[in-house]
């Protein structure tokens, strides 16, 4: 069976400062975010690489050009209305203003810090997939670890999980990424992808500009900016002899349970 790899950004307002007390004005946040986007974008273009987008309908609203021209080469997704505030009504209003300003139909759901919502909530306001979930135990955000580690319906909405590895559950998601060995990355990616015969992965374009002079926890601001471009960069082209790098919505057409 051919392997998939999907990768994709949350695009959102530069925000998590604000969750260790530094609040920034609104402006600063765009700039950080905007900043680590446009090497994601270079990094991408660089590698021929699909990948899929979650913006917030803020930073769409801000950024109307930018994003429009994303989902010329890459799946646009929905990641709530804000980042730091979510009310229900908030699925279908990010949807309708996403669709609004690329002109295209957007079908995947993740919330906001991967924070839980209502499956049928989500199927409701017109979603086909929901990735947020990440199914482990990070101390103080959440556990997981009784929920299934990979792709399963919930009537007609796809639940896709973030990848984590068979047994231990260790979590292949941006946080690893920064803090582990590429070396420890890869061998448990390796092992995921020949388990699932996929793999679903994300980071955020802010950590790929320097975010050092903010007040955070020196696992976050880890390897950011260029080292974690170049982190990256060998990662993704290791990662090209292992599968193909397929949107989420692409994945979800060809998904069907064992």
């Amino acid at each position: 069976m051919n392997k998939s790899i999907l990768l994709s950004f949350d695009i959102e307002e530069f925000d998590i400062p604000e969750e260790y007390g530094q609040p920034l004005e609104s402006e600063l946040k765009f700039q950080i975010s905007n900043r680590g986007l446009s090497k994601i974008i270079a990094l991408l273009e660089k590698l021929d690489i699909t990948a899929t987008f979650f913006v917030t309908a803020n930073f769409a609203l801000h950024n109307p050009d930018t994003i429009r021209e994303i989902s010329q080469h890459h799946e646009i997704a929905s990641h709530g209305f804000y980042h730091s505030q979510f009310c229900l009504e908030d699925l279908h209003k990010s949807k309708q203003t996403l669709e609004q300003i690329t002109n295209t139909e957007i079908t995947g759901f993740r919330m906001a810090r991967l924070q839980p919502v209502d499956d049928a909530e989500i199927e409701k306001a017109g979603y086909e997939y929901n990735s947020s979930m990440n199914p482990t135990y990070i101390p103080g955000r959440y556990n997981n670890l009784s929920k299934p580690r990979t792709a399963y319906y919930t009537n007609k909405l796809l639940n896709l999980p973030i990848s984590v590895t068979p047994l231990i559950r260790f979590p292949l998601f941006w946080l690893s990424f920064k803090n582990f060995p590429l070396s420890m990355i890869e061998l448990a990616t390796q092992l995921t992808l020949e388990t699932d015969s996929y793999l679903n992965i994300y980071f955020h374009p802010w950590e790929f500009t320097d975010i050092s002079q903010f007040k955070l926890p020196s696992y976050v601001k880890k390897d950011s900016g260029r080292k974690m471009v170049e982190k990256l960069e060998k990662y993704l082209t290791k990662l090209k002899t292992k599968g193909k790098f397929i949107s989420i919505s692409e994945f979800k057409h060809n998904f069907s349970q064992p």
